[in-house]
This record gives structure tokens, C-alpha cells and sequence, in this order.
């Protein structure tokens, strides 16, 4: 996961077309320009995601994974309305960890705190080990695949991941840095999926699809580093390279992107050897208030709309096919004679 050695990189079959993964951060409601609430646990935003598949999902035959965190797992309403789905073939259900709102309850809430991966090891542990039996129960079968919320991995997570019996992460967040409140660097890891090890066990990373596009992509970690540095945001380097199109740095996601920075980012990707990708948001976005992303109708319309047409011209135009994220481990496979990845631990 965040380890330096034993990365090997995780390659489709030889022309198999490229592929797209989507995967829904399933959470509570909660005010996000507010200090962080253990009493903030309302899931009523869950009964809209059948939405998606009626609008987006079923008509081209997508299976998301809702990555479930504690308040989710123990809200009967929320789990018959996502069970349904998972029964019926529509969806697949993995874990998401948000710390503050998961038992035991140990830690002080704080933004450091936030990062399960700043947890000690055993409280981290123990926080994991509750909300996969948790959603265990609620479904009827463990979740596989696990989603670090706020993205904080540390340097145990890996170890609580494997032995809790979890086979796929999907917290890297390629070249970026969050805040400096604690939040993990992943400035040093690309965009491409790898295999690594971890308590004995091989596991596979699928990063958050996020990279840079234009004709500065070359340099985009070095530029983007130049561009957050005290005089590059003094002369805003950063809109500038963006306005331009010479170096953009898009994540996959509709939340954060339009859809032609994404059909952008994807190119970009592609041209770059990109086979596997990540299409991302947030669960409580379906219902307009819940998110800064979604304020109103018109937002969740232009959500919704955005995944339409980027998962149509993923299909026509790129060729792609769209797999579940239960598929994707069967889909990869390691690659005989690839040396491991020299990547920098992450700060």
C-alpha cells in the first residue's frame, strides 16, 4: 500500500480494452465546513441511490461498489435499500473507514484524528475489525475491497487491511498532498494499479484515478509543487497553467470535474498507457444540501448527467467495458519479470 518495496505493477491481458471501475463513497450526512461530529450519523441520503442505476448504471450495465462506513452498516433503512441493490446483482459493497464516527471510541475528535491511519495501531485495528463485522452482518458477506476515508492511510493500515482478510485498497490518491493537518502524500504514486504485500498476504492497489493532462503533463508533479509554493499561488501559476490547458491536474471524479476534464484527464491517461480506471463520488451527494458539490436540482442533475455521458463516450468512443470492482482483481494479474516499484514512502 504505502510501502517502498514489493510493488508490481497490475497490467490487463494483452488487448483487453481499457476499463472503468466506479466506486460510491457511502456515508453519512454531515456539514463539511464544520469541525467533524461523532452525533452526525444521518444516512437518509442512501434511500436515493437506486437514482443512479435507473438514470446512469443499469443502462450500461454497471456494477458500483458503495464503500459503506459504520453509520451506513447500522442503519436498517440504509442497508435494506443497498442489500436490495447487492442482491439483485446491482451493486457491490466494500468498506469505508471515517474514524470519528466508528467504535471504539478512544481517540479525541480532531482533523489529525480524522486520518484513521494516524490512529495507533491498535485502536486503528480495532475500529476496522468492528466495521467489517458490522457490515458483514448487515449483508451477509465480508467486504473484499477497502476505501481509507479522507483517504488516510498510515503506516499500519496496510497491516490491519491483510489481516482482517481484504483484498483490494482503493485510498491512493495519485500525486497529490492534502492539507497539512496530518492528511498522507501521495505525490510519489502514479496513477497505474499495483500488486503488494502486506501481513503475507498480496493485495492490489487501485489508485484514485487522478492525473495531469495538456502539454506540460511531463512536469506536472514539479510544476504543480512550483505552483503551490508561496510565490507560485503569489502569482497564481496555478490558474494560469489551467486556463491555459497547458498542465491541468483532474481527478476522475464528477464531483470535482467537468465532463470534458475528464474525457481530458482519460486521453491524457491513455496516451500515457492508462488501462484502469476509477470513476468516484460521494453517496450523500444524490440528495442536493449534503455536499458542497451538490447544492441544488440543477447540480444533481448536471451529477447525473455527467456520468451519463462520460460512461457513454468511455464505451463509444474509447472503447472501454466496465467492470465491478469484485472483477477487477481476477482482471489484473502480476506480470512475470516486472521489477518492484521504487516509490517514496509517503511523509
Amino acid at each position: 500500500m504505502l510501502s517502498t518495496t514489493n510493488h508490481v505493477a497490475a497490467r490487463l491481458a494483452a488487448g483487453r480494452p481499457p476499463v472503468l471501475i466506479v466506486i460510491v463513497d457511502t456515508e453519512e450526512e454531515f456539514a463539511w465546513d464544520r469541525p467533524f461530529d461523532r452525533a452526525s450519523v444521518d444516512t437518509a441520503s442512501v434511500a436515493a441511490q437506486p437514482l443512479m442505476h435507473e438514470r446512469v448504471f443499469d443502462r450500461f450495465g454497471i456494477v458500483p461498489a458503495y464503500m459503506v462506513d459504520w453509520p451506513v452498516a447500522t442503519a436498517p433503512q440504509a442497508v435494506a435499500t443497498l442489500r436490495r441493490l447487492m442482491q439483485e446483482g446491482r451493486c457491490d459493497i466494500g468498506t469505508q473507514l471515517h474514524p470519528w464516527v466508528s467504535p471504539p471510541y478512544e481517540e479525541q475528535v480532531t482533523r489529525f484524528n480524522s486520518y484513521a491511519g494516524n490512529l495507533p495501531r491498535e485502536l486503528e485495528l480495532a475500529k476496522l475489525r468492528m466495521l467489517t463485522n458490522a457490515i458483514g452482518n448487515a449483508f451477509g458477506r465480508a467486504p473484499t475491497a477497502f476505501k481509507a476515508g479522507r483517504y488516510g492511510l498510515g503506516p499500519h493500515s496496510a497491516e490491519a487491511v491483510a489481516a482482517l482478510g481484504y483484498e483490494i485498497d482503493a485510498s491512493v490518491v495519485p500525486y497529490t498532498r492534502f492539507e497539512d493537518d496530518g492528511a498522507p502524500d501521495f505525490r510519489a504514486f502514479d496513477e497505474h494499479p499495483y500488486w503488494f504485500e502486506a501481513g503475507g498476504r498480496r493485495l492490489l492497489e487501485l489508485p484514485v484515478t487522478t492525473g495531469y493532462a495538456g502539454w506540460l503533463r511531463g512536469m506536472g508533479p514539479q510544476l504543480f509543487d512550483l505552483a503551490r509554493s508561496p510565490s507560485g499561488r503569489a502569482l497564481r501559476m496555478g490558474g494560469m497553467l489551467a486556463r491555459t490547458r497547458a498542465l491541468e491536474r483532474i481527478r476522475l471524479s464528477p464531483e470535482v470535474a467537468s465532463g470534458a476534464e475528464m474525457r481530458r484527464l482519460t486521453r491524457a491517461l491513455r496516451a500515457d498507457g492508462c488501462e484502469v480506471f476509477s470513476l468516484t463520488y460521494h453517496s450523500p451527494s444524490l440528495v442536493p444540501g449534503h455536499t458542497p458539490y451538490v447544492r441544488d436540482a440543477a447540480d444533481r442533475e448536471r451529477l447525473i448527467s455527467t456520468i451519463h455521458d462520460y460512461c457513454a463516450w468511455f464505451r463509444d468512443e474509447i472503447g472501454g467495458q466496465f467492470l465491478a470492482l469484485s472483477q477487477v482483481g481476477a482482471a489484473l494479474a502480476p506480470q512475470a519479470g516486472v521489477a518492484p516499484r521504487a516509490l517514496e514512502a509517503v511523509r
